[in-house]
């Protein structure tokens, strides 16, 4: 059993920067593949970022490339998204998730959740 706690949401302009956070409580997290989600209202839950268990490998949507980063730190259990360069299309509720199944892009491929932190980005 894996629990996630998100944290660092809130209020930015767009081009601006926030850093989110996903703590895991368990003894089994550097066993998963972590990944960031994100659902704005109306819309489907989407993929954004993904990381292997090792931190090896990532995965990103395209429209969020080159703006942001998932990183992991395994000693603290907890996985990172650092996003810049926010665009309003950015808003939406950010969840992480943690999953065993390889290079998983979609909700499915994700075993635990957490409960969401709201991202906002006025334009």
């Amino acid at each position: 059993q894996v629990q996630l706690v998100e944290s660092g949401g809130g209020l930015v302009q767009a081009g601006g920067s926030l850093r989110l956070s996903c703590a895991a409580s368990g003894r089994t997290f550097n066993n998963y593949g972590m990944g960031w989600f994100r659902q704005a209202p109306g819309k489907e839950r989407e993929f954004v970022a993904r990381i292997s268990s090792s931190g090896a490998n990532t995965i990103y949507r395209d429209s969020v490339k080159g703006r942001f980063t998932i990183s992991r730190d395994n000693a603290k259990n907890t996985v990172y998204l650092q996003m810049n360069s926010l665009e309003p299309e950015d808003t939406a509720i950010y969840y992480c998730a943690a999953g065993s199944t390889p290079r998983s892009v979609a909700p499915t491929g994700y075993d635990y959740w957490g409960q969401g932190t709201q991202v906002t980005v006025s334009s």
